[in-house]
C-alpha cells in the first residue's frame, strides 16, 4: 500500500548532495531510476529533476527498510532517510558520483507500472509512442535540460527588456476576428449566440493601441494561435516574444534587439555576438542567396548566368532567357568529384522539392568539359562561371533555368541548402545573424486574385516608393525587417502606419471595400483619430529560438505537451467530441459534411 508524506520533509534535491553534508542525515525524495539486488545489500538509484543519487540499503539497515527496498521497482516515487557518506568507489559519469545514502529508512509513496519505453537520455523509440506518454517523457534528463534552457532564457528576456524599461502588459486571448493571412481559431459565445471570439494569432492590434495610450515601450512572453498547416519548426499554438515601441524608426528597433541577442547569447552559453549585424535588403538576399532567411554559415552564392548562356545554343536556357526569365548557377568547391548518382539524386530532389524542371551541370577535368550539356558549351563558358563564382577548376557548376527570375532564384536557393548539408560544409557551432530589411509591401495571390500583405496589412510602406502605391504596387517597398539566425527566421517586425488615411488606402489596395474594413477594423480607425505616435516593434518565436539554441531541429522537443502534424495532442486525443448538450447550450449543432 502507498504511503503519505506524513511528517518527512525533503533535506535536499538528489543531484545537489555535496561535501558540506556527508556524515549528516538527510531526506531524499524522487523516482528509482534502478533498484539491483545483490541479497544482503540493495543499491537503488534515485532521481529527481536536479540528478541521480545512489542509496544503500545493507546489513546494517532497519529490517523495515531492507524489506520495502527489496519491494522497490524502477520509476516507483520513495522517500529515503539516512546518513550521506562518501563512496568507496566513485562513479565520474554521476555528479554526485562521490557519495552515497546509507538509509535507514523508506517510504513508498507510489508504486509504478513498467513504462513502455526506458527513462533515460536518446532514447530509439517513435515520437508517437513517446508523445502519447507525454508525462513519462518529459522525466528524461535530456527533455528535463530542454525545458530547464527554455525557462532560463525566458528569464533573460524578461530580465534585458525589463532594464531597457519595457513594461510587461498582458493582452486579451478573446479578441475580434480579423483574419488576414493564418486561419483563425474561433471560439463560440454562450452568451451571444451565433457569435464568435477567436483566439489571437498575435497581440498586433492591441500592441499597437498601447502605443496610443502612452506606454512606449511593451513587452510581452505572448500565447498566439493559428489555424494552419504544421512543419517541424510550427505549432497551432505558439509563444512570442513580443515588443513594441513609439516614436522611433527602423534603426532604433534594430539597436535594442541586437543589444537583446547579444545579451542573451552572453548570458545562455557565454558567446560574444558581434555588433553590429549583418543587414541586406530583401532583393538582394534572394539576388544572392535565393532566400529571404540566407544561411551565411556557407558560401557558394548564386550566381546570374543570362550574359553567357544566351549565347550557347542549348534551348533550355535560351527560351527561359526569351520569356524573360534566369538562368543561375552555383559553383560547389571541390564538387568536380561528386558522382553521376550524387547528380541525379540532387535532381531528383530538386523536383521533389521545388518548382524545378531539372537540373544541368559542368565541370572542367584537365581541361574538359564534362556535364549533362557539355556539347552546346566550350571552355570560355566555363572559366567565365568559375571566375564569376571566384572559384578555381575543382568546383562543379549547378545551373538552373526558369521563365520566371524569382522561381529561378528560390529553386537555386533549396538547392544551394541542400549541397551544403549533404557536403558537410555547415559549420553547426557557429552562428550568423542578419537582419533582411525592405520586403515587398505586397504579393499578388493567384488563387484569390488581389494583393495580399507580405507582412502584415499594419505595416509602412517606404516614403520613397508612396507614389508607387496608385501606379504599380507590386513595387512597393516596407518598412519591415526579419532577424536570421543560420537559415532560419528567429522573428520579424516592421514600423507601423500610424496615419488614418494611409491606412484605408492599404485596406482598399488589399482588396476590402470600406464597408469590409470597417466591419473588421473600425475600432482602430476610429482609435486613429485621436493621436498616434509613430511606432513599431518586432516578434520573436520563443519556441524557435529556444530550439535553435539548444541543438534541436524540431520544435516539439522544446515545448512540454506539444501538438503533432495534424493539430491534435497524442496525449489527451485533444481536438474531442463534446456532449450534445454542451452543444445546445451554444446553439451549434454539427452538420456531417
Amino acid at each position: 500500500m502507498s504511503e503519505s508524506m506524513g511528517n518527512w520533509r525533503r533535506d535536499s534535491r538528489c543531484g545537489e548532495v555535496n561535501e558540506k553534508q556527508l556524515g549528516k542525515e538527510l531526506t531524499l525524495m524522487g523516482w528509482c531510476h534502478k533498484q539491483r539486488d545483490l541479497g544482503g545489500l540493495i543499491f537503488i538509484t534515485l532521481r529527481d529533476i536536479s540528478g541521480e543519487v545512489q542509496i544503500v540499503i545493507d546489513d546494517d539497515s532497519p529490517i523495515e527498510a531492507r524489506e520495502k527496498a527489496a519491494r522497490v521497482r524502477g520509476e516507483f516515487v520513495l522517500a529515503c532517510r539516512g546518513v550521506l557518506r562518501r563512496r568507496q568507489d566513485e562513479n565520474p559519469d554521476m555528479k554526485t558520483g562521490a557519495f552515497e545514502l546509507h538509509a535507514s529508512k523508506l517510504r513508498i509513496f507510489s508504486k509504478a507500472k513498467t513504462p513502455p519505453f526506458y527513462i533515460e537520455e536518446d532514447i530509439d523509440v517513435k515520437e508517437s509512442l513517446r508523445l502519447e506518454n507525454r508525462y513519462l517523457d518529459l522525466r528524461r534528463p535530456d527533455m528535463q535540460r530542454k525545458l530547464l534552457a527554455r525557462h532560463r532564457i525566458t528569464k533573460i528576456v524578461r530580465d534585458f527588456f525589463d532594464s531597457e524599461d519595457f513594461l510587461d502588459i498582458e493582452t486579451p486571448t478573446l479578441i475580434k476576428s480579423t483574419p488576414e493571412g493564418a486561419r483563425d481559431y474561433l471560439v463560440p459565445s454562450r452568451v451571444y449566440p451565433g457569435k464568435f471570439f477567436a483566439l489571437p494569432q498575435s497581440p498586433q492590434i492591441f500592441k499597437q493601441l498601447l502605443m496610443l495610450g502612452g506606454y512606449d515601450k511593451y513587452m510581452q512572453i505572448a500565447r498566439c494561435y493559428r489555424d494552419e498547416d504544421l512543419r517541424a519548426d510550427r505549432q497551432p499554438e505558439f509563444t512570442q516574444i513580443d515588443i513594441e515601441m513609439s516614436f522611433i524608426g527602423e534603426d532604433d528597433v534594430m539597436d535594442v534587439n541586437e543589444r537583446f541577442l547579444a545579451y542573451l547569447m552572453k548570458e545562455y552559453n557565454g558567446y560574444n555576438l558581434e555588433l553590429p549585424l549583418e543587414r541586406m535588403t530583401w532583393h538582394e538576399a534572394m539576388s544572392r542567396f535565393g532566400s529571404d532567411k540566407p544561411d551565411l554559415r556557407f558560401g557558394m552564392e548564386i550566381q546570374d548566368a543570362g550574359d553567357l548562356a544566351a549565347g550557347t545554343e542549348f534551348k533550355v536556357f535560351t527560351s527561359a532567357l526569351e520569356e524573360g526569365g534566369m538562368v543561375g548557377y552555383i559553383a560547389v568547391p571541390g564538387g568536380n568529384d561528386m558522382s553521376r548518382r550524387e547528380l541525379d539524386d540532387l535532381n531528383a530532389f530538386l523536383q521533389s522539392n521545388s518548382a524545378a524542371k531539372g537540373l544541368a551541370w559542368a565541370s572542367l577535368v584537365d581541361c574538359e568539359i564534362k556535364g549533362s550539356f557539355r556539347k552546346f558549351i566550350d571552355e570560355d563558358f566555363m572559366r567565365s562561371c568559375l571566375r564569376r563564382a571566384d572559384e578555381d577548376d575543382t568546383a562543379q557548376l549547378l545551373f538552373v533555368s526558369d521563365p520566371d527570375r524569382n522561381t529561378c532564384l528560390e529553386i537555386l536557393g533549396t538547392l544551394r541548402n541542400e549541397v551544403a548539408r549533404r557536403r558537410n560544409m555547415i559549420d553547426q557551432k557557429a552562428y550568423r545573424f542578419c537582419w533582411i530589411t525592405e520586403f515587398p509591401l505586397f504579393e499578388w495571390d493567384e488563387e484569390e486574385k488581389r494583393y495580399v500583405s507580405k507582412h502584415h496589412p499594419f505595416t509602412a510602406p517606404l516614403e520613397a516608393d508612396f507614389e508607387l502605391l496608385d501606379t504599380d504596387p507590386a513595387e512597393v517597398r516596407s518598412r519591415s525587417y526579419d532577424i536570421v539566425l543560420n537559415g532560419t527566421e528567429l522573428g520579424g517586425g516592421s514600423i507601423r502606419i500610424h496615419e488614418q488615411d494611409l491606412q484605408k488606402k492599404i485596406f482598399s489596395l488589399l482588396g476590402f471595400s470600406e464597408e469590409e474594413y470597417q466591419h473588421r477594423f473600425g475600432f482602430l480607425l476610429d482609435a486613429f483619430q485621436y493621436g498616434v505616435p509613430p511606432h513599431g516593434g518586432l516578434a520573436y518565436g520563443l519556441d524557435r529560438l529556444v530550439m535553435l539554441l539548444v541543438g534541436e531541429d524540431n520544435i516539439r522537443e522544446v515545448i512540454a505537451f506539444p501538438k503533432v502534424q495534424n493539430s491534435s495532442c497524442l496525449m489527451t486525443k485533444a481536438p474531442a467530441e463534446v456532449s450534445d448538450d454542451q452543444l445546445a447550450e451554444l446553439g451549434i449543432k454539427i452538420v456531417e459534411s
